[in-house]
């Protein structure tokens, strides 16, 4: 009868691990060293299970129940190892295979052999029975003992350390390790020291429990995977969505905000092909060519790789980052993060609107000089055309008072001609003028909303300068000399206004250096130097303080205060990198001055 109970529960312990082996092989689509490892333990206790329950049945012929203690040795001997093992792959996730890892097959192997011709030696079993208290084992009996206890504590160790730390020692997972490891070698110590009775039949089945034990652990909790629980809580509130990905594509891991993010269930993505995953998701700028070469280059480096490039999903923007998980150079997957650059992305556009705002102030600014411009240059013309619009109404009244008027003679019709055309003339030289004065600030206020390439002369460009600064030169007091030291017909390509606007603002900010101070002067130098027009703007106040020296050009600054915003010399710098292919330099000394360069390419 109790052999009865025996095999019924060694049958149901068999029953158990087929149906965890079937378990694990059916959910792990992707076979990695854990699952192998675990399978073959299983395997181990399965053949274990499977030698006794023959043991059983036979009792009763004429085969010695040692011979299928002979078999069950494939079992007994090497468990311990692949318990090893199982702790070794748990904390590293995966190992590469050291030679010295045979050196643990020798004693299991030795075991077997000494079992085997135990009838010639009796080093292993000098009387075996089924009953542990009634065998008498061997001297070698002792060694194969306490290898397998050292081998199956330095597995607890390894074991019960990295659960510990990792999700406590009050966990699921590490009240399931201890559990399983700890059945089969309390039954064991009992048994050997003869505390209680015990049969060759208990340590199998307290393996089983073990196998179940740890089966839960890993495939029910998930202890066993790339990211432990405890540091999923950690992880699962983060602002960034990440993925891990599996050494052959496979999305093994995520987060919570993942999920959230992109509205999905867990059981969508995990085991899910990554490549095929993200093709299924449709997201604008991403597809399997961009990001097959970043995951084989994960493989070779665990240096962040930023893919170049923002996503756009609902209202927010993410960047993505990629790089390689290995441990000790083996590399075990790579890691996907998208990071949330919403915030970042407003910050840029409050900074755009903010500097387009300043842009828009810079160019009313403008408007305004051009708009005093315009009332000073256009009022002198005006009132010396209604002046000669006077003078030929009286030449009029009076050549009509002469008609007929026989004192007046031949030569005096021609005076009154004469003096006709030259008041004809002045008022040509007007129109002329403020033709020209119309063109300049017709051109000016188009420069402020689009661009217009054109080829113009030295000799226009120093025009347009002129027209549009007498008026602000005037009320400043101050007096322009310029220096047409290149010939005035070489010619320039570009817009002919922005390059006014760029000279005037200079020029304006030379008036302002003097601060109020009357009759200064102010030098506009034209040169040519290796096919460069080298147009310099000179004045002779104060020169830049160090702290504007060392950022002009780089960022908006400005020596005015709350008077400027720093923008004209920064938009003039723009403007000629872009639309002239030139440069700006500048030599100041303190107390001296200053003097701006604008190199410009001569037109070919």
């Amino acid at each position: 009868m109790e052999y009865l109970n025996y095999l019924i529960i060694l049958v149901l312990s068999a029953l158990i691990l087929c149906f965890l082996l079937r378990s694990i092989v059916k959910k792990q689509k992707n076979k990695k060293q854990l699952f192998y490892c675990f399978s073959i333990f299983i395997t181990l206790l399965l053949i274990w299970n499977f030698s006794l329950i023959l043991q059983i049945i036979f009792q009763n012929t004429n085969i010695p129940p040692i011979h299928f203690e002979y078999l069950a040795a494939f079992g007994g001997c090497f468990t311990s190892v692949v318990v090893f093992f199982l702790a070794l792959i748990f904390t590293s996730t995966k190992i590469e295979f050291k030679k010295w890892y045979l050196l643990l097959l020798i004693i299991p192997s030795i075991s077997c052999i000494v079992l085997w011709t135990s009838d010639y030696h009796h080093l292993f079993y000098e009387q075996y029975s089924i009953n542990l208290n009634d065998t008498i084992t061997g001297p070698y009996a002792n060694i194969h003992i306490l290898y397998t206890y050292i081998l199956l504590a330095i597995s607890i160790i390894i074991l019960l350390r990295h659960s510990i730390k990792n999700a406590g020692f009050f966990s699921k997972q590490s009240l399931l390790i201890i559990l399983g490891t700890l059945i089969p070698i309390v039954a064991n110590t009992l048994g050997t020291f003869n505390i209680i009775p015990m049969t060759v039949y208990i340590t199998p089945i307290c393996f089983m429990f073990t196998a179940f034990c740890f089966a839960l652990a890993i495939f029910k909790f998930k202890f066993l995977s790339t990211t432990p629980i405890a540091m999923q809580r950690i992880v699962d509130r983060m602002s960034d969505s990440f993925l891990v990905i599996s050494d052959d594509g496979i999305i093994t891991d995520f987060n919570d905000t993942y999920l959230k993010t992109f509205k999905l269930d867990s059981d969508k993505v995990r085991n899910r092909d990554f490549i095929e995953f993200v093709t299924s998701q449709k997201i604008d700028g991403i597809d399997a060519k961009l990001l097959k070469p970043i995951l084989e280059k994960c493989k070779k480096t665990e240096k962040i790789i930023l893919v170049k490039r923002e996503i756009k999903i609902g209202d927010n923007y993410f960047n993505i980052e990629a790089s390689g998980i290995f441990s000790k150079n083996s590399f075990l997957g790579t890691l996907i993060l998208l990071k949330d650059v919403t915030q970042h992305m407003l910050d840029m556009q409050t900074i755009q609107d903010n500097q387009n705002m300043l842009m828009e102030r810079e160019r009313l600014a403008s408007l305004g000089q051009l708009i005093g411009g315009i009332a000073h240059n256009l009022k002198t013309p005006i009132m010396s055309i209604s002046g000669a619009a006077e003078g030929l109404n009286d030449l009029t009244k009076e050549y009509n008072a002469s008609i007929g008027d026989p004192e007046v003679t031949l030569e005096d019709h021609h005076a009154i001609a004469k003096d006709m055309t030259e008041w004809i003339e002045k008022i040509r030289s007007y129109t002329e003028y403020m033709s020209d004065v119309i063109t300049a600030v017709k051109g000016q206020a188009v420069t402020l909303s689009e661009e217009q390439a054109v080829s113009f002369t030295l000799d226009e460009l120093v025009r347009h300068v002129d027209i549009l600064m007498k008026h602000e030169l005037k009320n400043a007091l101050t007096s322009l000399n310029v220096h047409m030291m290149a010939d005035p017909n070489i010619s320039l390509n570009g817009n002919i206004n922005s390059l006014v606007q760029v000279i005037n603002n200079m020029i304006s900010n030379a008036i302002q250096a003097y601060q109020g101070k009357p009759n200064e002067t102010i030098e506009l130098i034209l040169d040519i130097e290796d096919n460069n027009v080298i147009i310099s703007i000179k004045d002779y106040a104060g020169g830049l303080p160090d702290e504007v020296k060392q950022k002009l050009f780089k960022e908006m600054i400005t020596t005015k205060g709350k008077n400027g915003t720093g923008l004209g010399l920064f938009m003039s710098y723009s403007n000629i990198r872009a639309h002239f292919s030139g440069n700006i330099t500048f030599e100041t000394t303190t107390g001296q001055g200053t003097t701006f360069h604008i190199v410009l390419p001569v037109s070919k």
